[in-house]
């Protein structure tokens, strides 16, 4: 193995060895994030040169949801629990090399715009193999985006020492009941991974509830509702 790769594997066993892992599941209509981002992708890319994507509409409503389930956004040192008044998002970022994690600071503080520069300038640094180790430090929570790929479910392994990570797949066509009736919605299952010594069912769930609200209705980050 490569160095790289030696290390992304220690680190991951570290994680399946130290935290109480559990996964819980939601799924999420994507018909509003996609309207959203149809409507705004062409001004964001005029205006600001960058692509909207849905990696910064959940970047934005996971700060949001973390400020109200600060469990989420905490970690376990020695025998306290330490919780963040900031979301520093650790996003997930594939390389030829490898997985890396670069640090998206003071989330909660941002727009979408801003988000989407952040990600889109470490998608060109990866690229160019020029993540630092600054790039890659502190973090309080992942997003990980196993959609691109064309993965359906799964249940991604949290990046130590936070205490969950968030995982999105693939939109998916799929019959839902809306209203008494059959329609056909992109639906996307999504899964939050927690340490349960730190986050309890109540507040994952919690979570993973304020996640879909936001995202099934973009209108409320702007409101903070």
């Amino acid at each position: 193995m490569s160095r790289m790769r030696q290390r992304i594997a220690s680190r991951l066993l570290e994680s399946q060895q130290t935290a109480a892992a559990l996964t819980t599941f939601n799924e999420i209509d994507m018909t509003a994030a996609m309207d959203f981002r149809k409507t705004y992708k062409d001004a964001v890319m005029t205006k600001h040169g960058v692509k909207l994507g849905f990696m910064s509409i959940f970047m934005k409503a996971a700060a949001m949801a973390l400020k109200e389930v600060p469990a989420v956004n905490g970690r376990i040192e020695g025998n306290d629990m330490v919780y963040s008044d900031f979301v520093d998002i650790s996003v997930a970022v594939a390389t030829p090399k490898g997985l890396v994690t670069p640090v998206v600071r003071n989330v909660e503080a941002m727009t979408m715009v801003q988000i989407e520069q952040a990600v889109a300038g470490f998608g060109a640094k990866a690229r160019a193999n020029a993540i630092t180790l600054e790039d890659l430090a502190g973090g309080t929570f992942t997003v990980s985006n196993g959609g691109v790929f064309g993965s359906l479910m799964g249940t991604p392994i949290i990046n130590q020492p936070q205490s969950a990570i968030l995982g999105m797949h693939a939109t998916k066509t799929r019959a839902v009941v809306v209203d008494g009736k059959v329609e056909a919605r992109p639906m996307m299952y999504v899964a939050l991974t927690y340490d349960h010594r730190i986050v309890d069912g109540r507040e994952a769930v919690t979570f993973l509830v304020k996640l879909k609200e936001l995202i099934e209705d973009p209108r409320r980050m702007l409101l903070d509702v």
